[in-house]
């Protein structure tokens, strides 16, 4: 029996490996090659890859445990350390690259919704890129990390109201402010539960499966919880890359941490 899609897993591996030789030779930083491993296997390439609905689906559950595991080697409290950075250094980058990019829309000619819309698009940047790029480089605990991690959270959150008010800027927007303030509480709610969970309940829930020296046992529920908190997240509009590295957070608070990785 042919599994196409195995077929293409060999052809993107097989071709990372080549890329990735190239990089380290030329000292770029490997995620420089998978991204060029995408680009040159995909339909805008070489179109090595047919299957691209299940790729991008791999591609998405990988995304998840590259967050869910820097999650697990960062520390909540050193998170709340920074929190006046998310507010305050992440909503000034917005800011200002969005308030940028209209000026010199605006001076192209560009219509002003138009200009606004770009705006949002350039000020938000990958979470998972720039968080791989600290870890390869050991800066993740770092205050430039931390700096850096800070100001990817607030554009994981604030790209759900650029997303709700983009109908806004043409014209076809209903109910904004109540959609907004719906998810604002359940923003909260999160991060309540995301808090409560990891000082209280992941601690005591994995000592009683540590208890029962299963190993298998052990990985299960830590799979579970990455994908439950990605899958919670994901389904109130925030990404599933932050919903990962919340859920590597959760854990990192255990004593049991190590044992994840």
């Amino acid at each position: 029996m042919q599994i196409p899609l195995l077929s293409e897993i060999v052809i993107i591996f097989g071709l990372s490996i080549f890329v990735l030789f190239i990089c380290y030779r030329l000292r770029v930083p490997t995620i420089v090659g998978f991204l060029l491993t995408g680009t040159i296997a995909g339909p805008y390439g070489l179109a090595l890859i047919k299957q691209s609905h299940e790729v991008e689906t791999l591609a998405e559950i990988g995304v998840v445990l590259l967050l869910f595991t820097i999650g697990i080697e960062f520390s909540l409290n050193s998170l709340l350390k920074v929190r006046r950075t998310v507010l305050m250094g992440g909503s000034l980058q917005v800011f200002i690259t969005i308030l940028a990019t209209f000026v010199v829309a605006e001076l192209l000619g560009r219509p002003f919704g138009e200009s606004i819309f770009l705006g949002f698009l350039i000020s938000l940047s990958s979470t998972a890129i720039v968080l791989k790029l600290l870890q390869e480089r050991g800066e993740i605990d770092s205050p430039q990390g931390r700096t850096s991690l800070a100001i990817l959270i607030f554009q994981d959150v604030i790209v759900v109201p650029m997303v709700l008010l983009a109908p806004l800027l043409s014209g076809g927007a209903e109910n904004v402010g109540q959609s907004l303030l719906y998810l604002l509480v359940k923003g909260v709610v999160v991060i309540a539960l995301v808090i409560a969970s990891a000082h209280y309940l992941v601690p005591r829930l994995l000592y009683q499966i540590a208890r029962t020296r299963s190993r298998e046992l052990f990985l299960l529920s830590i799979v579970v919880m990455c994908f439950a908190v990605a899958w919670l997240t994901s389904s109130i509009g925030l990404s599933l890359a932050l919903g990962a590295f919340l859920a590597g957070l959760i854990i990192s608070e255990s004593e049991y941490s190590h044992q994840a990785l």
